[in-house]
């Protein structure tokens, strides 16, 4: 079948696509007083430098509302993600809960494998909990998450699936649901294990699925201290008290990972995530993610193309009920490029050229196709935006001898230009 393209900037579609919703057009610069006859000085694009040289071994720098990376070194090296790995404890308790399933009021019992696996006795970082005891499920997310204790880890993964290997297992059908090709779980508390990986960009595909369908559970982790047991413990993220605008996500640290940070920080509506991996001091990691942080809010800018619900084009439908159907996006089209290459931005959109009734609301048609300098940024579908029955006996009838005749007259006029070649 044959394909029409129309290759159209964000502004041109507006003006050529009736109901099409135009990208915000970045402000001009204000006219010169009046009478000056001194001509406005052409102000050059700004320069965008490349990205900070950080102390890590890999590190991802993501936009929140897009889900674009901006920037990165190694984002798909395997590598120990240390308490990185509650990350997805928290996305795996708060969904189950979610789900109904488990509930935040209920009292957890600290089994002898979480005393001793993360418990006080233990090298690692705990919310000393008792042996025995009765634990509030809320309180453990906290304990999790402000104090990441391996023992809270470990309690709410035997209590969310009866089992820390049967969490595990749960752990890693969340990952693949999210599209982390390239982690692996053995546990829920990150403790140095085989075979128990992940990578800086799957986990910041984890922390932007965290703040996006649990924001209430990712609330915690801006929490600066958090007593529990009469002992009062900080949060190990030093971001959130050099900088305001951050408000999460999660520290981990072991000698085979180095010192791991998933960080994140908003700043009016923009919001963007940074995953530094195998940085060699505690310091060093909370500067590598500052330091991406600030380079993101500096030089990139997110842009709405178009609006979700609005026909971008309603080409001609053949044997339905109706003549047009309108097709368009279902979400907004959200795009963050580096600051001043706005207007370098094109909008293809790939539909066939015979539209044959019926289609449902929501149906797949074509493929709306972003890029930047010819390079891809975004695919997003192109949908219908109504349901088109079929038409009536003789309307089909009709629309079928026309088609004949359109389809005629297509090979007619493609002849001469593949005899031009």
């Amino acid at each position: 079948m044959s394909f029409f393209r129309r290759i159209l900037t964000p502004i041109a579609v507006a003006a050529l696509v009736a109901g099409a919703a135009v990208a915000q057009t970045p402000p001009h610069p204000a006219a010169p007083p009046h009478p000056t006859a001194v001509p406005r000085p052409v102000v050059p694009a700004m320069p965008v430098p490349p990205p900070p040289e950080v102390d890590a071994q890999s590190w991802v720098l993501m936009d929140y509302a897009t889900g674009q990376i901006l920037a990165s070194k190694n984002p798909d090296e395997r590598r120990a993600p240390a308490s990185l790995t509650k990350v997805m404890t928290d996305y795996v308790v708060s969904a189950e809960i979610a789900n109904g399933r488990i509930h935040n009021n209920d009292n957890v019992a600290i089994s002898e494998h979480a005393w001793r696996g993360g418990g006080a006795g233990t090298d690692g970082s705990t919310s000393f909990l008792k042996l025995g005891s009765q634990v509030p499920l809320e309180d453990l997310l906290k304990g999790l998450i402000v104090q990441s204790g391996n023992d809270a880890a470990i309690a709410l993964a035997e209590h969310t699936a009866g089992s820390e290997d049967a969490f595990a297992n749960l752990m890693n059908a969340y990952a693949k649901q999210l599209g982390m090709a390239n982690t692996h779980y053995v546990n829920a508390s990150g403790y140095p294990a085989d075979d128990h990986y992940s990578t800086a960009r799957d986990i910041a595909v984890l922390s932007r699925a965290l703040i996006h369908d649990f924001p209430e559970d990712y609330a915690i982790s801006k929490i600066k201290e958090y007593t529990w047991n009469g002992i009062k413990q900080q949060n190990r993220n030093e971001l959130l008290w050099r900088d305001p605008s951050v408000d999460g996500i999660k520290t981990g640290h072991t000698a085979a990972a180095g010192f791991c940070l998933a960080a994140s920080a908003k700043h009016g509506d923009a919001r963007m995530i940074a995953v530094v991996m195998g940085s060699s001091t505690n310091k060093g990691r909370a500067d590598a993610a500052m330091a991406l942080i600030n380079y993101g809010f500096r030089f990139y800018e997110t842009h709405k193309l178009y609006d979700g619900g609005k026909a971008l084009v309603s080409p001609r439908l053949w044997k339905g009920a109706a003549n047009t159907l309108p097709i368009g996006v279902v979400e907004p089209v959200l795009v963050t490029v580096k600051t001043g290459q706005y207007d370098q931005l094109k909008a293809t959109m790939d539909i066939p050229a015979t539209l044959i009734a019926p289609f449902k609301k929501g149906q797949q048609v074509g493929t709306l196709r972003i890029t930047l300098d010819g390079q891809p940024i975004q695919n997003v579908p192109l949908v219908a935006l109504d349901d088109a029955p079929q038409g009536g006996f003789f309307s089909r009838l009709w629309d079928s001898i026309l088609l004949w005749f359109h389809g005629s007259k297509k090979a007619d006029a493609a002849a001469p230009a593949a005899g031009a070649k």
